[in-house]
């Protein structure tokens, strides 16, 4: 039986620009993130090898990336630092000299005025053990004593120049902790992004590799467990009542259901990651042929915004606006 005329949706899809003007989900070169390393002390740029195409920079490879991505017109840029030295409290984190403030200050100077710079709170690319945060006399991670020193860190790097702290501890409370010490210290138009549902993922991989990671054991007590939907949602409810100026959903590709369940109620944006194992595992399908490599990074990107994300963290971030543009 021949349908009716009415009951033709393909009519819609016949043609490109068809298929263009009716698409419901679009990536904007401004909502996107880019996640940069830069290492203490590097003369040169170092290659990850679990994240083909992505480096740990030195100061002059960091210059030229950033101006490439500002050129790019994305969004933002958010910093990782890669220390030389680490010990048990990650001193280095809130030293003005350490390299992650140092960075900053360099992309404020060079690209401040086109991307947002960013900076990730947390102290595991600076602890000797490898976790969020410091360790009490049984090992376990102390979540009071730690958020003592996220307020400094936080001072540190609104002091370096970054418009916006990318909270990405879990530890309870640290949303309140940051925004008090920032707001005591006149700096209450220094933002907040909160890492609020970032789960306890297998898709991290090759970014402890990024960071020269130290890590002993693994993060499940303060980390989110993947089962767990309404927690997340718990999780990011507390931050903006603590103060968060965005929320994120972390990694974005296998917490779809989590980020569409967040954007629908969130008061304030909702950003995700798509983290290093989700970009590596695009990379080693495309380097042996068994996917389109440009269309698996734009429907990836596409599908994390189709779920609600306001913005998304992507290794992807200069590359595809280059694209877009």
């Amino acid at each position: 039986m021949t349908p009716a005329p009415y009951l033709r949706p393909r009519r819609l899809r016949a043609t490109p620009a068809l298929r263009e003007l009716t698409r419901e989900t679009r990536l904007h070169p401004r909502q996107l993130v880019l996640p940069m390393f830069v290492r203490e002390g590097a003369s040169e740029p170092v290659p990850i090898a679990s994240m083909p195409g992505v480096v740990q920079h030195s100061t002059d490879s960091f210059r030229r990336a950033l101006v490439e991505a500002a050129e790019a017109g994305i969004g933002g840029v958010m910093l990782f630092g890669v220390p030389t030295a680490k010990d048990a409290r990650g001193s280095g984190a809130d030293d003005p000299r350490g390299v992650l403030n140092a960075a900053t200050a360099v992309a404020v100077a060079e690209v401040g005025d086109a991307l947002v710079v960013q900076t990730d709170l947390c102290l595991d690319e600076f602890t000797d053990h490898g976790h969020c945060g410091v360790l009490d006399a049984r090992g376990d991670v102390d979540n009071d004593a730690t958020l003592e020193r996220y307020a400094a860190m936080a001072l540190a790097q609104a002091e370096a120049g970054s418009a916006l702290l990318g909270l990405s501890g879990m530890m309870d409370g640290q949303v309140e902790a940051v925004r008090a010490a920032l707001d005591d210290a006149g700096r209450s138009g220094t933002a907040i992004l909160a890492y609020s549902a970032k789960y306890a993922s297998a898709f991290y991989g090759p970014f402890r590799e990024a960071v020269d990671s130290s890590l002993q054991g693994d993060r499940r007590t303060y980390q989110l467990d993947p089962g767990n939907a309404r927690e997340g949602l718990r999780e990011a409810e507390l931050d903006v009542t603590e103060g968060a100026d965005v929320v994120m959903v972390k990694p974005a590709g296998s917490y779809l259901d989590v980020l569409g369940a967040l954007a629908a109620t969130s008061p304030v944006p909702v950003w995700a990651y798509q983290v290093s194992g989700e970009y590596s595992m695009i990379e080693a399908a495309a380097a042996h042929g068994w996917i389109d490599r440009r269309r698996a990074v734009e429907e990836s990107l596409l599908s994390i915004r189709r779920a609600g994300a306001d913005a998304v963290l992507t290794y992807f971030a200069t590359e595809v606006a280059a694209w877009l543009r």
